[in-house]
């Protein structure tokens, strides 16, 4: 009955479609649309006869059917295809950082370096000191498909190297800018090449280099803007290569590991060779998470056939943190296991608040066999066998680990600094309260207006002028200090009877007083060369900054005794070279070539005494002299510290002359004192810039005639300027260098001895007490 239907005259005009066959036309009820029978009670409007319409339907139309030719299946061009591959594997900076250092550990690394530019888009290089690669394989070692590590896929099963597909240094290719600079061992010197698109740019050049492979990644996604757009904020990803290169650390010990900023004077993460993982942990995350790890091991309780073992550390009831921590290594790759950290939250979830989350670091063997590694482009996954009965086994030890700690619990208390106080506005309610703070109230010639526990140069601050846009760069503090805050000396060498004795006169020998100042002082800042201000209390102090970084050095020395980490030298240095230097220095009538015979006499002995002394420097105090006479490597005694290269005449000569090498406790008492010399902070060479210290060096070495040929050749303007900007480079450093690195590392570890008490290192300038007396206020 659908349709179109007409009211019959006499009733109102309505035209409906109907689109329903179940309701009758005869039965509709219209409301009347005449205004003179509203007035009718009736609560319908007369039924209305209504007749169905004949209208012709419009006649349907086929469908027009349209063929379209199927579009043409083309084989993409390989720098295309590479470059869309690449985009999975290289899937944003820290991707770049993971791969490099996964190749720099499969190299035999023991030292790696990281270097990140603007968060990794503009640079990211990763040095080591692994065996290298070799001048062959340059040409192919970006090419897609080309390892070292694989040559069979049956070889999967048994691989133990991080890195197996050959496709990494390829895919940064075609992303990035790669230059490699590699030397391998019996190379007289490196090889530095260049690649696009998996290609050499140019055969590869000799260059300089250190043992090892540096590769830069430079200009990442530079032909993908979409990807560069949205890693444009650099802050997003240093975080995330910050916490890689920490993982990397707790896990591989025997690596010493830095990772900084391009530009930053200090790194954001510092490592040296742990004896422990828990020490790598205290490195690392700091002390108040390690004092509140567990250890903590599981395996499958299988005698005969062992499936698994896993060993590591997870966090107490004590530990809180609002996200979960979790380090986990399979088989010696870092790796993620989403089932396995749900599974261990819903262990904790009956211990912790729901709002606090775990710490967790794990290492799992299993059979290699039983593991696949090539499950993610990233080799961020790896697929277990037997995984879910793994997660349950390693679920349980924690619960059971869980419950057998629950029986305490420790709550460490948190010293709140005076600043901080100063912010609570706490309101003294009671009579008594306010009774309490008038009797504690101090005068103001006694008031404390520092805290030793602010940053270092918080009263230096107020003290300089600072030119120049407030937009300039600065270095970045807070990684320096968080890095002096984590610096921790390795375990003593306490084999040897004679250092032992040494550490005990060190003890022993302590100025009590003096340890108080140390330890709790502020610094304020440089009062000239060779003396700084410090503030203790009431008082403040004039310090000798080489005397208190000879003492520190010195201690450090005995303190990290056949433990050090080292620095490599960039060039061996010839001894005899250097031994004539200091001689010639020392040799007033140094001008005139009389004694040149003699002096070469002296370094020839000098050098062959430190040739015989050569395994005992190097085995005890990373000192390294090579067999063709060269002074190759030197110890790291101060993180963040590097000694002045321009005293290694002066040392070498010293250790050839001072130390006596017939006594053991004697020995090891003078090498130290001899290092502690080296590394003591000293004035530079360059005298102080400010006034007319250039000049008067200019003049000096002028009459001295050591300056004649450079005379000849440059005018005076261009020696001023060159010595002026040398100068003020090298004061500057050293200022900033007492300021951030000495006095934060002397309030660690310095020890001061009781004669720096009357030697004159340590001397009161005025009290707050004797100021009130002369500027007292009216």
């Amino acid at each position: 009955m659908a349709g179109l239907y007409r009211a019959t005259p006499g009733f109102s005009q309505v035209r409906a479609f109907i689109d329903s066959d179940s309701i009758s036309p005869s039965i509709f009820c219209i409301p009347q649309l005449d205004r003179s029978l509203s007035s009718q009670p009736s609560l319908c409007a007369p039924l209305m006869q209504i007749e169905k319409l004949d209208v012709p339907s419009p006649p349907t139309a086929e469908p027009e059917v349209q063929w379209r030719e199927p579009p043409t299946i083309r084989r993409l061009e390989e720098s295309v295809a590479n470059r869309i591959a690449a985009g999975e594997v290289v899937q944003r900076p820290s991707s770049v950082v993971k791969e490099l250092v996964e190749n720099s550990l499969d190299a035999g690394a023991t030292s790696i370096s990281v270097v990140v530019k603007d968060g990794g888009l503009k640079l990211i290089q990763v040095s080591d000191n692994g065996h290298g690669i070799r001048y062959e394989d340059l040409a192919i070692l970006c090419e897609r498909h080309t390892t070292s590590k694989l040559t069979s896929f049956e070889d999967l099963q048994t691989i133990k190297s991080m890195g197996f597909r050959g496709e990494a240094l390829a895919s940064m290719t075609y992303v990035g800018h790669v230059t490699v600079m590699t030397i391998t061992d019996g190379q007289l010197h490196g090889y530095r090449v260049s690649y696009r698109d998996g290609v050499m740019e140019h055969e590869p050049k000799p260059c300089a280099a250190v043992k090892g492979t540096q590769i830069m990644v430079e200009n990442l996604f530079y032909n993908m803007l979409a990807r560069r757009k949205a890693l444009q904020n650099a802050s997003d990803d240093y975080p995330k290569i910050v916490d890689l290169i920490s993982r990397f650390a707790i896990y591989h010990t025997n690596v010493s590991f830095t990772c900084r900023k391009h530009g930053a004077n200090k790194a954001d993460v510092s490592t040296v060779i742990a004896a422990s993982r828990l020490d790598a942990i205290k490195m690392v995350y700091g002390m108040p998470i390690a004092r509140d790890l567990m250890e903590i091991g599981a395996s499958d309780n299988n005698p005969t056939r062992s499936v698994f073992e896993m060993d590591g550390f997870i966090s107490s009831a004590n530990y809180m943190a609002k996200k979960t921590t979790m380090v986990l290594f399979i088989n010696d790759r870092l790796v993620e296991c989403t089932p396995l950290k749900r599974a261990i939250e819903v262990a904790y979830s009956a211990t912790l608040t729901k709002a606090s989350k775990p710490f967790i670091f794990m290492s799992i063997s299993v059979p290699s066999e039983h593991v696949d590694v090539n499950v993610h482009p990233t080799k961020r996954e790896v697929s277990l066998l037997n995984q879910e009965s793994l997660v349950n086994t390693i679920q349980d030890a924690i619960e059971s680990k869980l419950m057998s700690s629950n029986n305490t619990r420790t709550f460490h208390m948190q010293a709140v600094t005076s600043t901080a106080v100063s912010h609570l506005g706490v309101k003294k309610d009671t009579q008594a309260s306010s009774t309490v703070t008038k009797s504690q109230k101090l005068p103001f010639n006694k008031m404390v207006r520092t805290d030793s526990r602010d940053p270092s140069g918080r009263l230096h601050a107020y003290l300089q002028d600072r030119p120049g846009s407030q937009n300039e760069k600065k270095p970045d503090l807070a990684s320096v200090r968080n890095a002096v805050r984590l610096r921790r000396n390795p375990k003593e060498a306490s084999d040897l009877t004679s250092i032992q004795e040494l550490v005990r006169d060190i003890d022993s020998n302590v100025h009590s007083g003096l340890l108080d100042i140390v330890k709790n002082c502020t610094y304020v800042g440089l009062a000239d060369e060779i003396f700084a201000l410090l503030q203790h209390n009431t008082h403040l102090y004039l310090v000798n900054v080489v005397n208190v970084s000879k003492e520190l050095m010195y201690q450090q020395v005995i303190r990290r005794f056949g433990n050090f980490n080292a620095i490599q030298l960039s060039e061996p240095a010839p001894l005899l070279e250097l031994l004539m230097i200091a001689l010639k220095e020392e040799d007033l009538n140094s001008a005139s070539d009389e004694n040149d015979a003699f002096r070469k006499k002296i370094s020839e002995l000098n050098t062959d005494l430190l040739m015989k002394k050569a395994e005992l420097l190097d085995e005890y105090f990373s000192i390294r002299i090579d067999e063709q006479q060269n002074l190759t490597r030197l110890p790291v005694v101060l993180d963040q510290h590097t000694p002045d290269m321009d005293h290694v005449p002066e040392f070498l000569l010293s250790l050839g002359n001072d130390v006596v090498w017939t006594s053991e406790k004697e020995c090891f008492q003078t090498i130290a004192a001899a290092i502690g010399d080296f590394y003591a902070i000293q004035p530079p060479v360059l005298p102080n810039p400010s006034g007319n210290g250039i000049q008067f060096y200019k003049n000096s070495k002028r009459d001295a005639g050591t300056n004649a040929v450079i005379e000849s050749k440059m005018p005076d303007m261009d020696i001023d300027g060159e010595l002026l900007a040398e100068a003020e480079t090298a004061w500057t450093q050293r200022e900033w260098t007492i300021q951030h690195v000495l006095f934060p590392s002397m309030r660690l570890f310095l020890k001061p001895p009781n004669a720096m008490a009357k030697n004159g290192t340590f001397v009161q300038v005025t009290s707050l007490d004797k100021l009130y007396k002369i500027f007292e206020r009216c």
